[in-house]
């Protein structure tokens, strides 16, 4: 990879990865098994999981074909590794704030983006003083039937992470009311804020 091109992304739209691009015959199996698939993706999220948030969606896709790999997943990792090539030097900045550094977190779904089980992606990012310090991407333990059904649960996932991380930052001396939760979706919103469910956290 050191004479790759880099791409601007970490993973392209044009890719749809699924359980059907697994090698269909014993000789696909073997020139697969030759690829070191697990030790790459493993390097790619511990990279995530420290200092790329921005990985963070390609590595949850590329994770659930460890165990059979096709050819198109295996390009998906490359093409990672060609995004983290051209923007390796990146960093996470924190900024000194006049006022208290308070936790804000933005938060997505991707409804139906898995082919395989037609599950959604859940997607979220905290920040506080400018910078993001947890994330996550991951499939919903329940299959959505809608947009609006996909970001609630993604809202619901978020907001479990900012109350634990209400009481983190509150030890470091960070008060703050509420954690505002940033979501693209106005009836996800709407339902959030009904007051059967609200309950310490705003979605705006």
């Amino acid at each position: 990879m050191q004479e790759a091109k880099v791409v601007s992304t970490p993973l392209a739209a044009h890719f749809k990865l699924s359980r059907q691009q697994c090698p269909k015959s014993e000789e696909e199996q073997q020139v697969m098994e030759k690829v070191p698939y697990a030790n790459v993706v493993g390097c790619l999220m511990y990279a995530m999981v420290c200092t790329r948030p921005d990985i963070a969606q390609a590595i949850s896709v590329v994770s659930r074909y460890m165990a059979n790999l096709g050819k198109q997943h295996w390009d998906v990792v490359k093409w990672t590794l060609r995004y983290l090539k051209g923007s390796w030097r990146q960093r996470i900045m924190f900024e000194k704030q006049k006022e208290n550094a308070m936790v804000l977190e933005y938060v997505d779904a991707d409804y139906a983006g898995d082919l395989d089980k037609r599950m959604s992606t859940s997607g979220y990012v905290f920040t506080c003083a400018g910078g993001p310090i947890s994330w996550r991407a991951l499939l919903q333990p329940i299959t959505a039937l809608s947009t609006t059904e996909a970001e609630y649960i993604a809202l619901a996932e978020a907001g479990k992470e900012a109350i634990w991380l209400s009481g983190l930052v509150s030890q470091m001396g960070i008060t703050q009311d509420c954690v505002k939760l940033k979501c693209d979706s106005q009836s996800a919103i709407h339902l959030a804020k009904n007051q059967v469910f609200f309950w310490k956290i705003k979605a705006h």
